[in-house]
């Protein structure tokens, strides 16, 4: 039945196709008839007579005819033209266009889909079942207290949403309590201070906390929101890290000895590395970048199990500062890997590798004389890549949208995503010459490629349609939220609206009127024909008359 159902599908596409042909062909034939009776021999004034005469003998009801069929036909084009767009979100009358007369004038169809293997399993039907708008802790989120709530200080704004901060909420909960805490009354102070809504409630508790005992998540709490600079945040951070790494080796003995040993051990572990991890950030923020990457490899090599954390992130951005380009390869070849989820990260910074070694030599003018080189096409194919998977990115490194604070939690693929990489990595591609310019004239032909609707996909899985709910869920509402893909309206079934709309009005005014519309009918032919009028006279004064007779006649 399906088979049977796209079989007619084709054939309706293709009488329709033949029907527009034949208007057109019509509509040509038409307009030649009348310019063959405006240019018959002799004298112009004769054939202008002949029209005039001719229009004198129309009735009323033959211009109520005319327009109300006109518009008739103009609304059934509307509503096909709408229909389509909706379905397959592009105009009937421009893919007809594209498919049909490109290739007769010698151009080259880019909108076919492609039948190259996807790159991110796209064959696994496995994929389809896991969620698509899941949302991802931001690895490069900034502190509460020394940037977020600095910026509200000078701006007056809100830079986090509360559904950010209420995920923020409960990864906390998560990462820093288990079922033990109870059993030990500064944790169980912690325990509902992560769960508190007021900050300065959650300040108190952690001060609290740290009058029983040297409490490392209550150094965390003070350090990501009471402390106004990086400076005061890791001097907390550090006096953290000592309080953690007594409970680490402590809960590392008893690990085995029961569940409850278990989760403690699991509990010290994520306080563990998330205290190395922002020491880390500090250092990078504090221009300390040799010594922030040293901390991050290490703290890979520790725990190379956590890689949910996307520490290997942080370690990108540091050594992109540090220009080591060779040690960025290395971390990639590790991380942008078939089985492994990508992110913008590793697309746009695989693209900026491959851009740096032809952006500063590369023009576009030349490079449509004699083609793209192996390497050029190496760097378009890698910004293609890039674009298809996080679409928000390039507007943002071209600073076409502005800016704003990253949020703490980022959607992949979504605007929130854009807005972190872009944040910390436009300094980078500035940095590398030519590589902002490269990405300015290649990257919008990502879209021609992918093919429509987005349910297929080209080389990753395909885009989500869910990402601007939870974009807007995650941005604050002073940002205009990027959407993809923006289905714009066709300019032909604008074109056809206006015009289905004209000959509607004119219909009704004929109805309405008749005989004011067809005074008014042979006044604005008479004005439109006046000027061509007044130039043949001019052309008949002068021209002598033999000599205009030939013409005529040729």
């Amino acid at each position: 039945m399906a088979e049977v159902g796209s079989s007619l599908l084709e054939q309706f596409k293709s009488c329709v196709a033949w029907s527009w042909t034949y208007l057109w062909t019509l509509w040509f034939f038409l307009m030649l008839f009348l310019v063959y009776i405006l240019r018959v021999p002799l004298k112009i004034n004769d054939n202008l007579s002949t029209v005039s005469m001719f229009l004198n003998t129309l009735t009323p009801k033959f211009y109520v005819a005319l327009t109300g069929t006109s518009s008739l036909i103009s609304g059934l084009i509307l509503i096909f033209e709408w229909w389509y767009f909706r379905k397959y979100g592009t105009s009937f009358i421009e893919q007809v266009s594209v498919s049909h007369l490109r290739p007769l004038l010698g151009g080259v169809d880019n909108t076919a889909p492609s039948n190259s293997t996807s790159n991110n399993g796209e064959t696994d039907s496995n994929r389809q079942s896991v969620s698509e708008c899941k949302v991802w802790r931001n690895p490069l989120n900034l502190f509460r207290g020394a940037e977020y709530n600095r910026y509200t200080w000078v701006t007056g704004r809100e830079p986090l949403t509360y559904y950010d901060m209420n995920l923020s909420a409960q990864d906390h909960q998560t990462f820093f309590t288990c079922e033990t805490d109870h059993l030990r009354p500064a944790d169980a102070i912690m325990q509902k201070a992560w769960r508190e809504r007021n900050p300065q409630a959650r300040i108190s508790a952690a001060h609290e906390a740290l009058e029983l005992n040297e409490c490392a998540t209550a150094y965390i709490l003070l350090a990501e929101e009471e402390a106004t600079t990086i400076v005061e945040a890791e001097r907390l951070f550090k006096q953290a890290l000592k309080a953690g790494e007594v409970c680490y080796r402590r809960s590392q003995q008893l690990q085995h000895h029961g569940a409850q040993y278990e989760a403690q051990h699991r509990r010290d572990t994520n306080v563990l590395v998330y205290i190395k991890r922002r020491l880390a950030m500090c250092s990078r923020k504090l221009g300390r970048t040799r010594e922030a990457v040293k901390m991050m490899r290490d703290l890979m090599k520790e725990f190379p199990l956590l890689s949910m954390f996307n520490i290997h992130e942080n370690l990108l951005e540091a050594l992109l500062e540090l220009q080591a380009y060779a040690d960025v390869q290395a971390v990639l070849a590790k991380y942008d890997d078939i089985s492994l989820p990508k992110s913008a990260t590793i697309c746009y910074t695989a693209a900026l590798l491959k851009a740096r070694a032809v952006s500063d030599k590369f023009s576009p003018e030349a490079a449509s004389r004699r083609g793209l080189s192996t390497a050029e096409m190496n760097a378009v194919e890698a910004i293609h890549r890039a674009v298809e998977f996080n679409p928000h990115v390039p507007k943002y490194l071209l600073e076409m949208k502005s800016l704003i604070l990253p949020p703490e939690h980022i959607l992949k693929r979504g605007d929130s995503e854009a807005i972190a990489y872009a944040f910390f990595h436009l300094q980078h591609w500035k940095r590398v010459e030519g590589a902002l310019n490269l990405l300015h004239c290649t990257w919008e032909g990502t879209f021609r490629m992918i093919p429509y609707p987005l349910e297929k996909g080209h080389l990753f899985y395909p885009y989500p349609i869910c990402t601007e709910t939870a974009d807007r869920e995650l941005l604050p509402s002073f940002h205009e939220v990027s959407v993809y893909p923006k289905k714009e309206l066709p300019f032909f079934i604008l074109f056809t609206a206006g015009l289905c709309s004209f000959t509607a009005m004119l219909a009704l005014l004929t109805h309405q009127f008749p005989e004011l519309m067809g005074v008014f009918a042979k006044a604005f032919l008479s004005t439109l024909f006046a000027p061509l009028n007044f130039v043949m006279e001019k052309v008949e004064s002068i021209l002598p008359s033999s000599l205009w007779h030939q013409l005529t006649r040729i």
